[in-house]
Parts: structure tokens; C-alpha cells; sequence
């Protein structure tokens, strides 16, 4: 072997090791979502689904026209006493209908740091995150979501936590804007049960900008009524620029624009059969509209093995405009499924599904396909994975 040759060789051997020297002292966590899988409906029509305008009318199982897809990089580490985290998380969308394209994106990078001297016990961030979000995963809606491009901090405050908050609109949007975000967490209320309190300042920096005011209050309760699961209400407020969930509403909305929400969800798992319940109401008001909206059902499954459940979904939403007629729309899913155990959030699941909805002519088309035009009921089938990891 000529002696360029072994020389490689040997650079090559030093360089591998030390790349596992250093995974092994700084491991990757990889993790992410996913969601995909064929379907179809009516002749001359693409896959459907069937939902009402409005934050928490989408009833989700069998009724998702796009695929989805978030991957995550984490690493963890330490210098001079001071534990850092890195996070870069991309995802990747693409519509199945109305000739949507693909696209991909950035949804997280940023960077955490905690045990600086000026305050060891508190975790200063920066970047572009999830932050502070709180969800009803059967209608796909996180109705406390303070995400978005900023930097803040999150400290102990008695027997309690509390985060304070700065962002930007992004780079990307249209018009920019600025907003603060309060948040007191993990405030012991009674056994089991801990309060959070959300308050959200907005201004639009722009020519006819408005400031906004956005309140949360929410009460979440582990193990409600022993059913081995927990319940969340909210209470939610928003005025002018900001938005209910906490985060940016229209930056150049008046501050007579207000809405309220309340909404109500409860999870349960007893021994086989598991599920989750939702009850929401929403009033939204402007100088010359007002609408009210309504959704309530839920989502059981039923473990007739260890890996193979069915699961059942059944929503109904409407929507009531001042002096109009009430839009409504119910929703019907089925769907024989294999699952990694019988547990409500057991995922993967390899799901078969079946559905069908009835609304009425106010809703208008509800699929948004012209194959419906006309139409009040429409059935949808086809097969999908759901995954997190």
C-alpha cells in the first residue's frame, strides 16, 4: 500500500472517531409529526373535507386534505456552568386540493440558555419558536399560542413560573407589528388543578395600525373525575389588534372589534376506551357585524386489541350571523385503526376511515370543490398515518 494511500486511510479512521466522539458527547435529539395518507370522494371531485369557517370547527379524523409533515434537531449543552439548547425545526406542507402547492419552511430556531450568574434559576431565549402553546388536538386548534420571532425570558415567581415575552411579525409578513406577552403559569388553584393567566399588548407599525388588548385565563385539572385523563377551559378576550390565542390578531383591526371564547375540553382514558370532548362558544363583534359561533362533539376510541381500536368522530358547528341565517354543518367519522396500544394517544395509527357530513344551505359549499356546488352532504373515504416521535 503506497504511503499517500495509507495516509488517507488513517485521516479518514481519526476523522470518523472523532465525529462519534462528539455525537456521543453532544447527542441530536430528532423528533417531529407527520400526517399523510390517499383518499377520495365523488366522482369528478378531488378528496373532501367539510368545515365551517372559525377557530375550532374543524373536526379533524378523516377530514384532512393535505399532508403534513415537522421535523426537529435538538441538541443540549454545557459551557462555564450554563446549559444551552439548540432547536431547528422544518416542515413540509403540501394541499391536496384547489391546486395547492407544496411548500417548505422554517417553523423553529432559536436557542435557550439557563444558569447565567445575573439569574441562574431563569431561561432566557431567542429566535423563532413555539411558545406557550396550549391545544384541542381533535380540532387541530391551539387556542393558546403565543408562537412567533422573538426573544424573552421564563423565571420561578413563588411557587409558580412567569414568562415575559417580545415579538416581531415576521420578515415575511405584509405589514409589521410588535407584541408583548405576559404569561403567570403553573399557579397551584386546588388538588390536581393549576391556573394561567395570558395578557397580550399589540400595535401595528404601519400607516392605520391599531394597538390591541388580548386576556386568557385557563384552569387545567390532571386526572378530572379519576376518568385517568384532565380537563382545560379557557376564557379568552381580545380587542382591537390581537388576536384570542394570545398572539397577533389583524394589526389594523379598530378596538371596536372585540371577541370572547369560551371553550371546554376533556380527556379520559378507562382501561379500553379513551377520548376527547370539546365544547366551545365565540362572539365576534365589529362596528357593523357580529357573529356567533358554536362547535361541540368529540373523538372516542375503543381498544378491541392491543394494536387494533376503532375510533369514532362526531362534530357539529355553526355559525350565526347578526341578521342572517345560522350556518351548520355535522360531521361523522369512523375508522378502523392499528395503534402501537389501546391508549388514546398511542401513535403511530394506520387509520382506514369512512366519512360523511350534512349541512345546510346557508353553509354554502363547504368543501370549497365545484363538484359540490349545490350540494348539502357529501362522503369522503380513504387511509392515513398520524405519528409523533
Amino acid at each position: 500500500m503506497s504511503n499517500p494511500l495509507r495516509s488517507t486511510l488513517r485521516a479518514t479512521a481519526l476523522a470518523a472517531a472523532a465525529t462519534l466522539a462528539m455525537a456521543n458527547a453532544h447527542a441530536v435529539d430528532w423528533g417531529g409529526y407527520l400526517r399523510a395518507g390517499p383518499g377520495a370522494s365523488k366522482k369528478d371531485a378531488s378528496r373532501a373535507c367539510y368545515n365551517l369557517p372559525g377557530d375550532g370547527q374543524h373536526w379533524r379524523l378523516g377530514n384532512e386534505c393535505d399532508f403534513y409533515g415537522e421535523f426537529q434537531l435538538s441538541q443540549n449543552f454545557k459551557s462555564d456552568g450554563v446549559e444551552y439548547k439548540a432547536l431547528l425545526m422544518t416542515n413540509m406542507w403540501e394541499g391536496t386540493t384547489n391546486g395547492d402547492t407544496s411548500k417548505l419552511g422554517i417553523n423553529q430556531m432559536y436557542v435557550e440558555g439557563k444558569g447565567y450568574d445575573i439569574s441562574p434559576d431563569t431561561t432566557f431565549w431567542a429566535g423563532k419558536r413555539f411558545h406557550g402553546r396550549a391545544d384541542v388536538h381533535i380540532v387541530d386548534k391551539f387556542f393558546t399560542n403565543l408562537s412567533g420571532v422573538g426573544a424573552g425570558f421564563d423565571t420561578p415567581m413563588g411557587g409558580a413560573k412567569l414568562g415575559i415575552s417580545y415579538f416581531k411579525t415576521d420578515a415575511n409578513a405584509t405589514n409589521s407589528g410588535n407584541r408583548l406577552n405576559l404569561d403567570a403559569y403553573d399557579i397551584a388553584a386546588n388538588p390536581g388543578g393549576k391556573l394561567r393567566f395570558v395578557g397580550t399588548l399589540t400595535q401595528g407599525n404601519f400607516t392605520g395600525g391599531t394597538k390591541g388588548l388580548g386576556l386568557i385565563a385557563m384552569h387545567m385539572q390532571d386526572n378530572f373525575m379519576g376518568w385517568g385523563g384532565g380537563n382545560t377551559l379557557w376564557l379568552e378576550y381580545a380587542q382591537g389588534s390581537a388576536g384570542l390565542d394570545g398572539n397577533f390578531g389583524g394589526l389594523s383591526d379598530p378596538s371596536s372589534s372585540k371577541k370572547w371564547r369560551i371553550v371546554e375540553s376533556f380527556t379520559f382514558q378507562v382501561g379500553a376506551i379513551g377520548g376527547q370532548t370539546m365544547a366551545l362558544w365565540e362572539h365576534d363583534k365589529t362596528d357593523t357585524t357580529s357573529a356567533n359561533l358554536a362547535s361541540i362533539g368529540g373523538r372516542v376510541s375503543f381498544g378491541l386489541t392491543k394494536n387494533f381500536k376503532l375510533v369514532s368522530e362526531l362534530g357539529y358547528s355553526q355559525t350565526k350571523p347578526k341578521g342572517g341565517e345560522t350556518a351548520k354543518l355535522t360531521k361523522f367519522t369512523i375508522a378502523p385503526t392499528l395503534s402501537t396500544g389501546q391508549g388514546f394517544w398511542n401513535r403511530p395509527e394506520l387509520r382506514l376511515y369512512v366519512t360523511t357530513a350534512k349541512w345546510n344551505e346557508a353553509a354554502g359549499n363547504v368543501t370549497g370543490q365545484a363538484a359540490f356546488a349545490g350540494k348539502t352532504s357529501g362522503t369522503s373515504f380513504g387511509a392515513q398515518v398520524e405519528m409523533w416521535f
